[in-house]
């Protein structure tokens, strides 16, 4: 479908790409690994025509069509959220306009057996199966389905893109891209202003979808979720790897090890070669030996490995001056602003060491809360009251865009920074990886990561006791997250995290507070487990949606046998033969579900075995095996079907017990 040849990118004496090829597949589904830098999204520009290599071609397949979603886009604001969105289907609205225009024609014409008239009519006929064939007639239903899948509410369809904030503005343009259904998606961090429920929605989109998908990501759940081929970009070649993401790490390690291993083979033998030529040089018996050995280094191929991989990294943030027990109480909170209701009903407290994630969808309040902890706004409803010697560290949202732009890297902690820390400034900007010349560059030639560390890194001067982070890993690569994990790990103080990464989030949290149609519910657990208790509280909302239709059909129609005063539904009372009957039923039910959720259970166990014997398998592996991968899909689609199979059965048994002992 589409094929790269010997890229090369150059810039001066510098090169990024050196003859890089591979080739995207139908239905392929890759993430584009590598740090910050390596080139991700030069590659993305260079598909797309946006860039050129300095040498070697992209070959796209004529019937190709791409959709690519940058990092940053501008956006019109000069239409409604449903219009602009509308612009996806420019060829079905084209089309529209000539059919209308068409039939409006071909009704005004007399002319019947005239060869215009004829051609009118065939040129309508083919409009019309064309627009047919682009699925003009599910147009609006298409553009519902995939703005409420990303978040969007009914009512803002007729709000103009004008009053969307810039996350929202880069969603509408998914949704454009989603609808457009062109071969393949070129996405560049797509789930950066996207919240966890639109993430997980745009996951089971892509993995359903018809064409191929070459992603950038940061996030590794949903990597692992949608891919299945993993390329990664390193010191200008690309490694293919036929795994998932989590795959891909084993592999690579593993890869790695082999490679630090040739490499350092390689500088003894350069060594001894070199000791050898400086020893012998000038002795006439040993020169022919000695022209052998330097035209042998000459035709050496250096081996590399990034510098940065090898550094072990290791970043804490000063331990947490004594705080109260009680961080910070939260009563009744609500916030308007002006007509405008985000939510009410927030009451919970903060105790010292807990550790508490903000989720939900965008525009529900997490970030508005945040701001309240820190003191920038002010309730309108209930109170917030700080606890005793609380000191508060506060990451924005958009902290990387509140430094100044024509300060250095050094400068902007520099000027932050008092007393003995500032002696330490070095050591600790280069844990974050700015290191040698990276601490003199101004701040607006950084790339958003950068920024995002760099902010980190300033938030880091001043000991504190209650960490506030708004979504504190956006833009930041793989690496920089987990640095950034581990130091929130180690630390003593407590911790709000308003987030959608769940990789981020898990293990790292132990409260959720999830902001949700105007109010804020807690979950006692990890992110995962918070999950899995939506899941099953939306399948409750459905059976409690259902319960009043069935309520009202049975007052309206009761059975026969029954007595009916007043509108109230009595049952007439059974027999002694006829209770006896119904009690063996219920008994031989009972007995038929509790197999059937055991029967499960025990081919769910068997699953998870096999599944687990291919991760070893994946695990050890150095080629890629199509059946093995296949088999391997095919027993995870098993194993979630059989979950769903699980779940009704269970619910069944459960909804059945409790009539019996009922």
């Amino acid at each position: 479908m589409i094929s790269l040849d010997n890229l090369t990118v150059s810039y001066g004496g510098w090169t990024l790409f050196d003859n890089i090829s591979f080739l995207i597949n139908p239905k392929d589904r890759i993430g584009l690994v590598g740090k910050n830098g390596a080139g991700k999204t030069t590659l993305l520009r260079i598909i797309t025509g946006e860039q050129q290599p300095t040498s070697g071609a992209v070959t796209i397949n004529g019937e190709c069509t791409i959709g690519y979603l940058p990092q940053t886009m501008r956006v019109a604001d000069t239409t409604t959220l449903v219009e602009e969105t509308a612009k996806a289907f420019e060829e079905v609205l084209r089309l529209e306009a000539e059919i209308a225009d068409l039939t409006r024609q071909i009704t005004e014409r007399t002319d019947y057996e005239s060869p215009a008239y004829e051609q009118l009519l065939h040129r309508l006929n083919d409009a019309q199966d064309h627009y047919h064939i682009l699925g003009g007639e599910t147009r609006d239903a298409d553009i519902e389905k995939t703005l409420l899948g990303l978040g969007f509410k009914r009512e803002d369809f007729s709000r103009a893109t004008s009053e969307f904030s810039g996350g929202w503005r880069m969603r509408i343009e998914l949704a454009k891209l989603l609808l457009r259904r062109p071969s393949i998606f070129l996405l560049d961090e797509p789930t950066n202003h996207l919240d966890i429920e639109s993430i997980q929605w745009l996951e089971e989109y892509l993995k359903n979808y018809n064409g191929a998908v070459l992603l950038i990501s940061h996030d590794r759940a949903f990597l692992d979720n949608v891919t299945n081929r993993t390329i990664e970009l390193s010191l200008g070649k690309i490694t293919d790897y036929k795994v998932s993401y989590s795959k891909y790490v084993v592999l690579r390690a593993e890869r790695r090890a082999q490679q630090l291993a040739a490499y350092e083979n390689q500088q003894r033998m350069i060594e001894k070669t070199e000791e050898f030529i400086e020893k012998f040089r000038y002795k006439p018996t040993k020169s022919n030996q000695v022209q052998s050995r330097i035209k042998q280094l000459e035709r050496l191929e250096r081996l590399e490995v990034e510098e940065e991989d090898l550094a072990t990294l290791n970043i804490k943030f000063p331990p947490a001056p004594r705080s109260g027990q009680i961080v910070a109480e939260i009563n009744e909170v609500g916030m308007s602003f002006g007509s405008k209701h985000v939510f009410s009903g927030a009451n919970f407290t903060i105790e010292k060491g807990d550790r508490i994630a903000f989720v939900g969808r965008n525009g529900e309040g997490k970030t508005t809360l945040a701001r309240m902890l820190v003191g920038q706004l002010t309730p309108t409803e209930g109170s917030i009251r700080i606890g005793a010697n609380v000191n508060i560290g506060y990451y924005a949202q958009n902290q990387d865009d509140l430094m100044d732009g024509e300060f250095t890297v050094y400068d902007t902690l520099d000027r932050v920074a008092v007393g003995d820390i500032r002696t330490r400034l070095r050591d600790i900007l280069g844990a974050f990886l700015f290191r040698g010349e990276d601490i003199d560059k101004k701040v607006k030639v950084l790339s958003g990561g950068e920024r995002a560390r760099l902010a980190m890194a300033r938030m880091m001067l001043e000991p504190r006791n209650l960490l506030v982070l708004d979504e504190p890993t956006n833009h930041m690569d793989m690496r920089s997250k987990d640095i950034l994990k581990n130091a929130i790990l180690k630390y003593d103080g407590t911790v709000v995290v308003v987030s959608h990464d769940r990789e981020f989030l898990d293990g790292m949290v132990e409260k959720v507070y999830e902001f949700r149609n105007g109010g804020v519910k807690e979950y006692l657990g990890g992110i995962y487990y918070f999950l899995e208790k939506r899941k099953l509280e939306s399948l409750q909302e459905i059976e409690r949606r259902d319960a009043p239709a069935k309520e009202t059909a049975a007052k309206v129609s009761p059975k026969a046998g029954a007595n009916v005063v007043s509108g109230v539904e009595e049952k007439a009372p059974l027999s002694g033969k006829a209770s006896y009957e119904q009690k063996k039923e219920q008994e031989k039910l009972l007995r038929k579900l509790r197999k059937a959720v055991e029967t499960i259970e025990a081919e769910l166990s068997g699953l998870e075995k096999q599944i687990a014997e291919y991760d070893a398998k994946f695990a050890a592996a150095t080629d890629y095996n199509e059946a093995d991968y296949k088999a391997y899909n095919d027993l995870k689609a098993r194993y979630d079907h059989q979950m769903h199979e699980w779940e009704k059965a269970s619910y069944e048994l459960e909804i059945t017990e409790e009539q019996e002992n009922g």
